[in-house]
């Protein structure tokens, strides 16, 4: 949507038009904590548009579940969204998103669309950050961060995706740009701190594509906690088997997951690994949320 603004010459002559685009601003604010029985409620909800947050019914067993949807449809060039998760003592809860987050095509003279997630874990808490894709169309610029603080105690899966064009709509991304950032802190300590850019030559669909060598989606699964070497054990074989590319490596507590291929293989594996990892960390449902199966 745009508006118009008509300035006013000396003595009320109307001057130029111009065109001033409006810009979503939004944020969302999900915190879960354990009542002195154990259970976790929820503590505190605060959402701006176009961020809402919705509550499904969760699946016996599983944690409290918040989705996060943007109201717009999609996001474009110096659009911003905030979204700040946190999971107190000794509670268990799962934030994850509607559907696939699309980033549209930005104008020349605009910023990038920018993301930022923000999520607490404290000590003995499980929390869960399961964002699905974000498809980026051509020309589209997006700017993602996650951060996340770990307590000691606490353990986090977190993943985050990225599509470039819809392959099953003949869609590919030959402009734009991608930078995403992760920081992750153990006790407020940072202990592993990563950031990949992927512009115009490393999205073109023939070489030198050195970037991404003809991928057109990647994934990043983060795993924080004491067993994380063991939770890297358990990944390897299943990377080997998901029919795209991957790796696993732990660093100081932290797993780091990261897939590359077509779009298609690449949530395949996502789902397969986010659901083993739950499983065989948290003891949960060996499967995502069922939004992911929507």
């Amino acid at each position: 949507m745009t508006t118009i603004a008509v300035p006013m010459r000396p003595g009320g002559a109307p001057a130029a038009r111009t065109a001033t685009a409006q810009r979503a601003d939004g944020s969302a604010r999900v915190a879960f904590d354990a009542r002195a029985d154990g259970v976790t409620r929820l503590d505190d909800l605060y959402q701006r548009a176009p961020c809402r947050v919705l509550f499904p019914r969760s699946a016996a067993g599983e944690p409290p579940q918040a989705v996060l949807l943007t109201t717009t449809g999609g996001l474009t060039g110096g659009d911003r969204v905030h979204v700040r998760f946190a999971v107190g003592s000794g509670a268990r809860a799962t934030l994850s998103t509607q559907a696939a987050e699309k980033i549209y095509r930005a104008l020349p003279d605009e910023p990038p669309a920018r993301v930022d997630v923000a999520i607490t874990v404290d000590d003995a808490a499980w929390a869960e950050w399961l964002a699905q894709e974000t498809i980026l169309f051509d020309g589209a610029r997006l700017h993602r961060r996650v951060e996340a603080d770990v307590a000691p105690g606490g353990r986090l899966l977190a993943i985050e995706s990225a599509v470039f064009g819809r392959s099953a709509m003949g869609e590919t991304m030959r402009r734009g740009l991608l930078h995403d950032a992760w920081r992750i802190r153990r006790g407020g300590r940072l202990v592993w701190a990563d950031g990949q850019r992927f512009a115009e030559t490393d999205l073109a669909p023939t070489p030198p594509a050195f970037g991404l060598d003809g991928a057109r989606a990647l994934a990043t699964l983060i795993y924080v906690g004491d067993d994380a070497a063991a939770m890297r054990d358990r990944v390897r074989p299943l990377i080997a088997d998901a029919g795209c590319d991957g790796a696993a490596t732990c660093i100081d507590g932290v797993l780091v997951t990261r897939l590359m291929g077509a779009e298609p293989p690449v949530r395949r594996a996502v789902m397969a690994l986010g659901a083993a990892l739950r499983a065989a960390a948290a003891g949960l449902m060996p499967e995502l949320p069922r939004v992911w199966h929507c």
